[in-house]
Protein backbone atom coordinates (compact mmCIF):
# COMPACT_ATOMS: atom_id res chain seq x y z
CA UNK A 1 0.00 0.00 0.00
CA UNK A 2 3.19 2.33 1.13
CA UNK A 3 3.75 2.35 -2.67
CA UNK A 4 0.67 3.41 -4.01
CA UNK A 5 0.83 6.42 -1.36
CA UNK A 6 1.96 9.10 -4.15
CA UNK A 7 -1.73 8.41 -6.28
CA UNK A 8 -3.64 8.72 -3.27
CA UNK A 9 -1.37 11.73 -1.38
CA UNK A 10 0.45 13.24 -4.40
CA UNK A 11 2.36 15.24 -1.09
CA UNK A 12 6.05 15.07 -1.03
CA UNK A 13 6.69 11.93 1.37
CA UNK A 14 8.35 13.88 4.38
CA UNK A 15 5.03 15.73 4.74
CA UNK A 16 3.25 12.75 4.54
CA UNK A 17 4.93 11.02 7.25
CA UNK A 18 4.99 13.78 9.40
CA UNK A 19 1.20 14.70 8.87
CA UNK A 20 0.70 10.79 9.87
CA UNK A 21 3.05 11.85 12.98
CA UNK A 22 1.03 14.77 13.72
CA UNK A 23 -1.59 12.37 13.68
CA UNK A 24 -0.70 9.60 15.46
CA UNK A 25 0.71 12.16 18.59
CA UNK A 26 -2.56 13.33 18.75
CA UNK A 27 -4.32 10.34 18.94
CA UNK A 28 -2.40 9.36 21.66
CA UNK A 29 -2.68 12.73 23.27
CA UNK A 30 -6.44 12.10 23.55
CA UNK A 31 -5.97 8.31 24.68
CA UNK A 32 -4.78 9.72 27.28
CA UNK A 33 -6.49 12.59 28.58
CA UNK A 34 -9.08 10.09 28.19
CA UNK A 35 -7.60 7.38 29.83
CA UNK A 36 -7.00 9.95 33.15
CA UNK A 37 -10.19 11.32 32.83
CA UNK A 38 -11.92 8.20 33.48
CA UNK A 39 -9.29 7.23 35.90
CA UNK A 40 -10.42 10.38 37.89
CA UNK A 41 -13.76 9.80 37.98
CA UNK A 42 -13.16 6.61 38.93
CA UNK A 43 -10.60 7.41 41.78
CA UNK A 44 -14.20 10.06 43.12
CA UNK A 45 -16.40 7.49 42.59
CA UNK A 46 -14.67 5.11 44.75
CA UNK A 47 -13.76 7.90 47.40
CA UNK A 48 -17.42 8.79 47.94
CA UNK A 49 -18.62 5.08 47.57
CA UNK A 50 -15.80 4.47 50.54
CA UNK A 51 -17.03 6.99 52.73
CA UNK A 52 -20.52 6.15 52.20
CA UNK A 53 -19.45 2.52 53.29
CA UNK A 54 -17.60 3.79 56.57
CA UNK A 55 -20.98 5.47 57.77
CA UNK A 56 -23.00 2.24 57.03
CA UNK A 57 -20.73 0.62 59.32
CA UNK A 58 -20.30 2.95 62.36
CA UNK A 59 -24.13 3.76 62.45
CA UNK A 60 -24.57 0.06 62.12
CA UNK A 61 -21.83 -0.65 65.00
CA UNK A 62 -24.08 1.35 67.47
CA UNK A 63 -27.60 -0.73 66.77
CA UNK A 64 -28.47 -3.47 68.56
CA UNK A 65 -27.12 -7.16 67.66
CA UNK A 66 -30.11 -9.19 68.20
CA UNK A 67 -28.11 -11.99 67.01
CA UNK A 68 -26.26 -12.04 70.10
CA UNK A 69 -29.41 -13.30 71.92
CA UNK A 70 -29.68 -16.16 69.82
CA UNK A 71 -26.18 -17.56 69.89
CA UNK A 72 -25.80 -17.21 73.96
CA UNK A 73 -25.52 -20.80 75.32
Amino acid sequence: MSKNLPYIMPSPQFQVEEGFANYHTTHQFYQEVHTRSEFENYCEWYEITAEQHRQDFEKMRGELNIFQWFRRT
